[in-house]
Parts: structure tokens; C-alpha cells; sequence
């Protein structure tokens, strides 16, 4: 192809401020196709018409499996689906989740590298967490362009300032002048082509829907001593991943960020599970001493009351600990 002709762009919260602004300013004729993912609930609504809104004369179409592509539209990822790129057609995957959603933006960028290579520019916008750096970073690999929304203008930072680590970004733009760029950007001819690594190959089969397992997990990643907070199997690192990811058998992915998240939410689960069972036993022994003591059995009766001391000391350690976790302390020099 002549030019850059596949804008790929991800956002999530805060996203949606500056996706309108480049829509807005994308001029009518610009010699490329433009495919969004938001991370949306699984029945999301009302994201198509505040795209087409925005997009004035460009036409706005949901994504439909095996629905071709053009220059000059715009196509919106659907809910709970991953949307993939092939040659000049989509293809909607229900492959599992990467960072806790689907559709992922990691998995939109990383087909668009595969099938478009040179020709693609990337997107990141607003957002929390980090999905999208991976896919930046395949993008950048396969010698596509890289794009990233000022981090200190967005609403959440941590997406833009993620994919700032994981890649080289060529661009970082405010969202005022990010319509005009990628309009000067899709004009310009593409670069060389590069090969393309086995991994990104890999993960946008997985994407669509293929079969995966460990024999061909080990192919790109390494067994780590951690279990997936999705399916409870094992989680391997991928080998020399920027950022940091892991994937387990089923396909589950995360970032090192996205997989804090969900333990946390399960350590507090844990505590919380913990602590019931501990003051039902603290409950459960204080009866027992109270059957002691209708007895007459001064011996089984000190016993059960010190165990139900301690079982109620060990209860309000617990809560403290949940309370502290809900509550964090503010590093110092903050």
C-alpha cells in the first residue's frame, strides 16, 4: 500500500472525551480505515451513536464478524467480543479475556500488526491499568506507527503512561491535536515490513477463539509460581514481554498491574472468608463451654472459654487487617 492506511485506537475510562475530539477533527477523505475498542460491559449500548455523533461525516458501523473494511469508516468494537483484523475483513473472537475484558485493545493492536504490519498507527488513550501496552508494543515491533495521548492530560493516566514504558512511542500528542496528526500520519507511505515474531502470531490465535495448552504456551512463555484469578490454573510469563504478562493454559492474560488487581480482590475475599469461619468457631466453642459448665465440668469449661478468647483475638486481628486494606497508608513523602 502507498500509505498507513489502519488506525487502530483503545481507550478506556476517560476515553471518551478525547476519542470524540479526534473523530471531530478527522478530516472526510483521510485515506484510512479507523477501528476503536472501548472497554464496554458485556451488553453495552448508546457507545455506537456517541461515536457516529462525534464522527460527523465519517460512517460509523458496529463490527460484524466477516464484514469487509473500508477507508474513510470507522468501526466500533462489539461488546464482549475481541476485534480482530485479518487481511481486508473482521473477524469477532470470543477468545478468553486479556486484562480482565473483552474486548482487549491489546488484541485489536496485535492482529492489526500481524495482518497490516508497517501500514497500522496505534492509539492509546485515556484509561486505568495498562491494557493496550502490549499491543503498542507489537505494533511497534512490526514497524507500525505509535501513538499515545499526553499522560498529563488525560483523565486516567495510567493506560498512556503504561504504553509510554512498554514502547518507543513516536508521537506523544494532546488530544487537541491528535485528529490532525493522524490525518498528516495516514498520508505518509508505510515503512519497511519486518518478520513477524512467533508470539504475536500466537496470542491473535488465541484471540479468535483457538485452542491453547501448555505444550503450546511453553512455545512463548514460562511456568511462574502463580495461579490464574480467572480459572485457577497455572500462569506462565511470556517471554520477554513489554510490560510484564502473564497467560495461562486456558488463554486468561494480565499484566503485572491487572493481575495485583484481581489478588487483591481475592486476599480480601480470603480475609474476609477467614473471619466468619474463625468467630463461628469462637461461637461454636463459647456453647461448648456453656454445655461444660451445665455439666459440671469445671476443666472442659476454662478450656473452651480460653479457646474462645483467643479464637475472638484472632477474629479482631482479621478485621483489622480487612479495615487497613480497604484504607491504605499513604507512602511517605506523598
Amino acid at each position: 500500500m502507498s500509505n498507513r492506511d489502519i488506525i487502530v485506537i483503545g481507550g478506556s475510562s476517560g476515553a471518551t472525551v478525547p476519542l470524540t475530539q479526534i473523530l471531530a477533527d478527522l478530516h472526510p477523505d483521510v485515506p484510512a480505515a479507523i477501528f476503536i475498542v472501548l472497554h464496554l460491559p458485556a451488553q453495552g449500548i448508546g457507545i455506537l451513536a456517541t461515536v457516529a455523533a462525534a464522527a460527523g461525516r465519517l460512517p460509523v458501523h458496529q463490527a460484524v464478524d466477516g464484514m469487509k473494511f473500508e477507508r474513510g469508516h470507522v468501526y466500533l468494537g462489539a461488546p464482549d467480543h475481541h476485534l480482530l483484523l485479518l487481511d481486508d475483513r473482521i473477524r469477532l473472537g470470543r477468545g478468553p479475556r486479556e486484562n480482565m475484558v473483552r474486548p482487549a485493545i491489546d488484541a485489536l493492536f496485535r492482529s492489526a500488526a500481524l495482518h497490516h504490519g508497517p501500514r497500522v498507527i496505534g492509539v492509546v488513550l485515556s484509561g486505568l491499568l495498562s491494557d493496550g501496552a502490549a499491543g503498542l508494543n507489537a505494533i511497534k515491533r512490526c514497524g507500525g506507527m505509535t501513538i499515545v495521548q499526553d499522560p498529563s492530560e488525560a483523565i486516567a493516566a495510567e493506560m498512556p503512561q503504561r504504553a509510554l514504558e512498554a514502547a518507543t512511542a513516536d508521537r506523544c500528542v494532546p488530544a487537541a491535536r491528535l485528529g490532525d496528526v493522524l490525518c498528516d500520519l495516514a498520508r505518509e507511505p508505510p515503512g519497511a515490513a519486518r518478520p513477524i515474531a512467533p508470539d504475536i502470531r500466537l496470542e491473535v490465535e488465541i484471540a479468535a477463539g483457538e485452542r491453547i495448552g501448555s505444550a503450546i504456551l511453553a512455545d512463548i512463555a514460562d511456568p511462574a509460581a502463580l495461579t490464574c484469578p480467572a480459572c485457577g490454573g497455572v500462569l506462565s510469563e511470556v517471554k520477554e514481554a513489554h510490560p510484564t504478562r502473564f497467560r495461562c493454559q486456558v488463554g486468561h492474560a494480565y499484566t503485572t498491574d491487572a493481575l495485583a488487581k484481581e489478588q487483591e480482590g481475592q486476599v480480601d475475599e480470603a480475609l474476609r472468608v477467614a473471619l466468619r469461619i474463625i468467630e463461628e468457631r469462637a461461637e461454636l466453642v463459647q456453647r461448648m463451654a456453656a454445655d461444660g459448665r451445665r455439666s459440671g465440668r469445671p476443666a472442659v469449661v476454662e478450656m473452651y472459654e480460653r479457646r474462645a478468647v483467643e479464637y475472638r483475638e484472632y477474629a479482631d486481628m482479621i478485621r483489622r487487617v480487612v479495615l487497613q486494606s480497604l484504607d491504605p497508608p499513604v507512602p511517605r513523602g506523598k
